[in-house]
């Protein structure tokens, strides 16, 4: 075989592969399209930015010229914030909510999940769709009932207070989306797993966790980024200024340092950074995991 016929019948073959790899690209849309979104997009970062730059003036500033650049660029505001201890304090309290909601929703949603997919028993549907019930349950019309009974279980201006509520109101969203994944699981390889002397519960974590794992990551974000910006049951149920989280901390330095504008536009600011790193660093997650749920 000589060489030209060696590129010949190899040629197709890359061809072959080529076509059937490649995507065709997206087609332009109109330029009004883009207007329109760039549009959308200035609307949405404008009151970011304006919060930001606003750290960076002083109050005389902000009162002869509001909608103008800080000139000069003061710092110190933000310095005064990071080195007190008022703002680390608040980002203390949300990360020990916000982690132990993450922990307790998914651990827990994912037994309930495997339960509701897995297995086949009365009242099942049933059972699925009060938990489909509960993402039409709004957590304002649940506030006083919720009230009463973390002051009866004597958690009143504890963290534990907004720990559990919150757990129980992120289940049905993990619930719903994790039995899709466990349900796509197929069942010769539970049948397999069982041969080899493998238990239901060596099953679920050898097996059913690895696999499940994008959707079980994409519920602890979602988790993760609904405690640390909760507002309201904490509004209700922490009264003790050294509980209090940081959306609830923002509040009440407001308040406190009302006459201080540009301090409290800097100390909004920086509490904004962690809900916007962390939801920039995993939105490819919960796309992906959201995509898995509706796939399966």
């Amino acid at each position: 075989m000589t060489a030209t016929s060696v590129l010949v019948t190899q040629r197709p073959a890359r061809l072959g592969r080529a076509g059937r790899g490649a995507k065709p690209p997206l087609p332009w849309a109109h330029p009004t399209v883009y207007f329109v979104a760039l549009i959308a997009v200035g609307l949405m970062l404008a009151p970011i930015a304006y919060i930001i730059t606003g750290g960076f003036r002083t109050n005389a500033q902000i009162t002869t010229d509001p909608s103008g650049f800080p000139d000069p660029w003061v710092v110190s505001n933000y310095l005064d914030v990071l080195t007190g201890d008022v703002f680390w304090r608040l980002v203390g309290n949300s990360t020990i909510v916000a982690l132990a909601t993450t922990a307790g929703t998914v651990a827990l949603g994912l037994m309930a999940a495997y339960v509701l997919a897995r297995y086949r028993f009365a009242g099942r549907g049933v059972l699925y769709a009060f938990f489909a019930a509960g993402l039409m349950f709004p957590l304002t019309v649940a506030i006083t009932p919720l009230y009463i009974v973390v002051r009866s279980l004597g958690l009143m201006n504890s963290l534990g207070g907004v720990i559990l509520p919150q757990i129980a109101f992120a289940l049905p969203t993990t619930i719903i989306i994790l039995v899709p994944f466990l349900r796509a699981i197929p069942d010769e390889i539970e049948e397999a797993s069982f041969i080899d002397g493998c238990s239901r519960i060596g099953f679920f974590w050898r097996m059913v966790l690895p696999l499940s794992l994008p959707g079980v990551i994409t519920t602890g974000i979602l988790a993760f980024i609904g405690s640390w910006n909760g507002y309201l049951l904490p509004l209700f149920i922490l009264n003790d200024a050294s509980a209090f989280t940081l959306p609830l901390g923002v509040q009440s330095f407001a308040s406190q340092y009302s006459v201080d504008t540009a301090k409290v536009l800097a100390f909004t600011s920086l509490s904004m950074i962690p809900a916007l790193i962390f939801f920039s660093l995993f939105e490819r997650r919960i796309v992906g995991g959201l995509t898995g749920a509706v796939k399966g």
